[in-house]
């Protein structure tokens, strides 16, 4: 079977598709866009790769905090069948109800129209820098 590039406007739709299906905390819409043999590369958690590491990692996620969401969401096609998205983290923490908000990002790499790859930056300076949009 061969190897079909994604267009730039399917990068973009399917990046908008599951940063906002991770804020709807709508998993199972995510893996829609995702190869089933997905890898994710977190820059604060190692992570396994393959099988179901997009839901062990986002469980890990969720039970760290008492309650998260994206703001200022901004996704940008990048070279390589990449994209990426950049968004303000806001997270409440369990127990001290404290409110963090941190610039974020997500890069998907993209082979056949799925993500193959995640890749979690607390920096979006780095995150930019990975994909050659460095700012």
């Amino acid at each position: 079977m061969s190897e079909e590039s994604t267009t730039p406007d399917e990068l973009l739709a399917a990046m908008r598709r599951i940063t906002h299906a991770i804020d709807r905390k709508d998993y199972q819409a995510v893996l829609a866009d995702l190869d089933d043999a997905v890898e994710i590369d977190d820059t604060d958690i190692p992570e396994a790769t393959g099988g179901d590491s997009f839901l062990a990692w986002v469980t890990r996620w969720d039970e760290a905090w008492d309650g998260w969401h994206v703001e200022d969401v901004d996704i940008r096609a990048a070279e390589d069948d990449q994209a990426i998205s950049l968004f303000t983290m806001v997270v409440k923490g369990r127990g001290s109800g404290v409110e963090l908000r941190r610039a974020d990002a997500l890069v998907a790499s993209f082979r056949d129209g799925k993500a193959v790859k995640l890749g979690y930056y607390n920096d979006q300076a780095q995150a930019l820098k990975a994909v050659g949009l460095e700012e």
